[in-house]
C-alpha cells in the first residue's frame, strides 16, 4: 500500500497503457487449460466474444446469463480502478422442464424466483416479499407467482416467496436469502476503458468462479455462523479445505478458485495465499447474502438481464435508508474511497473540504444524472489508474494487496499504537449498512 510506483508509472506511455488493457488474456487461458490433460479445476467455458443477446444470455450456448447491478461500494468503482462483470448459471434441472427438455422460460422462471429469493427487502416475511422480474409466465411455471388466485399467461412482479423452483427442480425447496445447490457465479475484474462506454477493458486482472457445493439448511448456517463467533473469540483464524488447483471451500459450501495476471499479463492460478484473499470477503463479511454480493444489487425485472453497463442506473439507497448510498458513503467516509485518497472525487464534490450535498443528489432518482456522473474517473485519472496496476502487475506483490493506488496514501496510518480511536465516541461507527437496495423511487422498478 506504501510502495511509491510513481516512476514506474511515469515510465508506462499512454499507448502503451492503451494497447494492454485491449488486448484479450481471458481466451489465451481458455485455450491452454483445455490443452492441460486431467486438469481438476474450472476450465472456463464461456465465450465473451460471441457476446450476448438482448436477455443477457450468452450467446454460445453454455447457459451463462449477465446480470446488470449496482457496484459494490468504493473498491469496484471505476474511478477508483476496478470495472467488472458477474454471470451466474443454474444446474441442469433448473433450466428444463419436466420431462427434461431444455427450456429458456424454465430458466427464467428459476431465476427469478432466485432473484425474489435473494435480492427482497430482509425485514419482510416470506409472504409479504415482492420483486418486479422480467415477463414470466405462470402457465408455464404451473404455479401462482403473483398471488392473484390465477394463472396467467405473463406477470412481471412476484408476491410471496414460492415454496419449490419448478420443471426440472420442482422438487427443490426454496430457502429464502439462500442459493439452491449447484449454482455457479463467474465474475471478471478488468482495467477501466474509456473507450468503451461498458467502461470494461478487453484484458481482465482476474476471473473468478465460484460454484455451491453444498446446500446448507437454516439450522446448518445458524451452527456455522456460531462456530465462527466462537473461533474468533479464541483467537482462531479461518480453515479452509481445497488447493488453489480446484479451489478452496468455506463452511458455508462455496468452492472458489481464482485466477490473476503474471507478471507478462497472462492469467494465471492465484496461489493459495491469493485465493485465501477472495475467501475473506466470501466467507468473512456481514454484508453478504449467503456469502455473495452482486444478485442482490442486481437492476430489477429485464433490465438487470444485461450485460453489466452503469448508464441509467441512479444511486437509490440501501434498505432501511432515506438517502441515496453513495451520497452516504461520501458523507459517511468523507472521500471517494476508503483511504481517502480519490483526489478526484475530492475536488469535484468535496469543494472547501465540504460534501456539495445538491451536486451528488443529482444522480438520485428523479435526478438528472446516474451513478456514472459519481463513480466514472477522467480520461487522465483512468489512465493513472491503469498503469499503477500495470506496475504491480510486473511486481507480483499481491499477497501485500492489490488495491490500485496511484500514489501512496496520505490519510493512512502506517502504524497504529494501542489505544481509543473515539471513532465510537464521535458517532463514526455504523452498524446500518446492507447489502439490498430500496428501488422504490424509481418508476416500473418496484411492485
Amino acid at each position: 500500500l506504501f510502495v511509491d510506483r510513481t516512476e514506474e508509472i511515469a515510465a508506462i506511455s499512454d499507448a502503451e497503457m492503451t494497447a494492454y488493457i485491449k488486448t484479450d488474456n481471458y481466451t489465451p487461458l481458455r485455450e491452454a487449460l483445455e490443452a492441460v490433460e486431467d486438469y481438476p479445476g474450472y476450465v472456463p467455458d464461456l465465450d465473451f466474444n460471441q457476446g450476448f443477446d438482448d436477455e443477457g444470455f450468452a450467446r454460445d450456448g453454455s447457459q451463462w446469463r449477465a446480470m446488470r447491478y449496482k457496484p459494490f461500494l468504493g473498491t469496484f468503482w471505476p474511478t477508483n480502478g476496478n470495472t467488472d462483470d458477474v454471470l451466474i448459471r443454474l444446474p441442469e434441472p433448473f433450466r428444463t422442464d419436466a420431462q427434461g427438455n431444455e427450456s429458456r422460460e424454465i430458466y427464467k422462471i428459476n431465476l427469478a424466483i432466485v432473484e425474489a429469493a435473494i435480492a427482497t427487502d430482509w425485514t419482510v416475511p416470506n409472504e409479504a416479499a415482492a420483486r418486479v422480474v422480467e415477463p414470466i409466465s405462470e402457465v408455464v411455471a404451473g404455479l401462482d407467482l403473483d398471488g392473484d388466485g390465477e394463472l396467467s399467461d405473463e406477470i412481471t412482479v412476484i408476491r410471496g416467496i414460492p415454496e419449490h423452483y419448478v420443471g426440472g427442480a420442482a422438487n427443490v425447496d426454496v430457502l429464502r436469502f439462500t442459493y439452491p445447490d449447484g449454482v455457479e457465479f463467474l465474475h471478471t475484474v478488468r482495467y477501466v476503458d474509456m473507450d468503451n462506454p461498458s467502461l470494461l477493458a478487453k484484458r481482465m486482472k482476474e476471473l473468478r468462479y465460484s460454484r455451491k457445493v453444498r446446500f446448507l439448511d437454516t439450522w446448518a448456517i445458524a451452527r456455522r455462523y456460531e462456530r465462527e463467533f466462537d473461533d474468533k473469540d479464541e483467537g482462531h483464524v479461518p480453515a479452509y479445505t481445497g488447493t488453489p488447483l480446484v479451489g478452496l471451500r468455506n463452511d458455508f459450501g462455496w468452492q472458489l478458485q481464482g485466477f490473476i495476471e503474471d507478471a507478462d499479463g497472462r492469467l494465471r492460478l492465484q496461489t493459495e495465499e491469493e485465493t485465501r484473499f477472495c475467501m475473506g470477503c466470501h466467507s468473512s463479511v456481514g454484508a453478504t447474502v449467503d456469502q455473495t454480493f452482486a444478485l442482490a444489487r442486481k437492476v430489477p425485472g429485464s433490465e438487470g438481464w444485461q450485460y453489466q453497463y452503469l448508464e441509467g442506473i441512479p444511486d437509490v439507497p440501501q434498505f432501511g435508508h432515506d438517502r441515496p448510498e453513495i451520497l452516504t458513503y461520501f458523507e459517511r467516509v468523507t472521500g471517494g474511497d476508503e483511504f481517502r485518497a480519490n483526489t478526484e472525487i475530492l475536488d469535484r464534490f468535496f469543494p472547501g473540504g465540504e460534501l456539495d450535498e445538491a451536486e451528488v443528489l443529482r444522480a438520485a432518482p428523479g435526478g438528472d444524472k446516474d451513478i456514472l456522473y459519481l463513480i466514472q474517473p477522467s480520461r487522465q485519472r483512468a489512465a493513472l489508474l491503469n498503469k499503477a496496476y500495470m506496475a504491480l502487475v510486473k511486481d507480483q506483490t499481491f499477497e501485500l494487496g492489490r488495491d490500485t493506488i496511484i500514489s501512496p496514501p496520505a490519510n493512512v496510518h502506517e502504524a497504529i499504537e494501542n489505544g481509543d480511536t473515539e471513532l465510537n465516541a464521535t458517532g463514526k461507527v455504523f452498524f446500518d449498512g446492507r447489502l439490498w437496495l430500496d428501488w422504490s423511487g424509481v418508476d416500473g422498478m418496484t411492485p
